[in-house]
């Protein structure tokens, strides 16, 4: 079940991609962006809670959408990329195994346990 749900998060990132196609940047944007989500990581330096919670505003594709669809809706390019960027890299996430996190461990999603983890067994 795992290998079809990261087939899927693999089509939405192609769509990310596709959809940042459409704008006018140049393509180098994107690459130079798609890593900048994981900035939300830096709530785990004050503890689990707040780092799941910044972690998960950024890594969430309702968000992602939201932010798109504003950024057409009021047409602001810089605001469309934004929400191409969020989507793009949350789908890149999940791919590699890294979903919305819960408030007790860092490996701990909604995917399940990260494999090697150290979670309860």
């Amino acid at each position: 079940m795992k290998n079809i749900l990261k087939i899927e998060e693999l089509a939405m990132f192609g769509l990310s991609i596709y959809l940042f196609n459409q704008t006018d940047f140049a393509w180098w944007w994107y690459l130079a962006l798609i890593l900048t989500p994981d900035i939300g990581m830096i709530g785990y330096a004050v503890n689990t809670k707040l780092g799941a919670l910044t972690y998960n505003l950024f890594h969430h594709k309702g968000v992602a959408i939201l932010i798109l669809c504003l950024g057409w809706y009021i047409s602001n390019q810089w605001i469309e990329l934004s929400g191409i960027i969020l989507f793009g890299h949350a789908s890149m996430d999940r791919i590699f195994g890294y979903g919305l996190k819960y408030n007790d461990h860092f490996k701990h999603t909604h995917l399940g346990w990260m494999e090697n983890s150290s979670g309860p067994t």
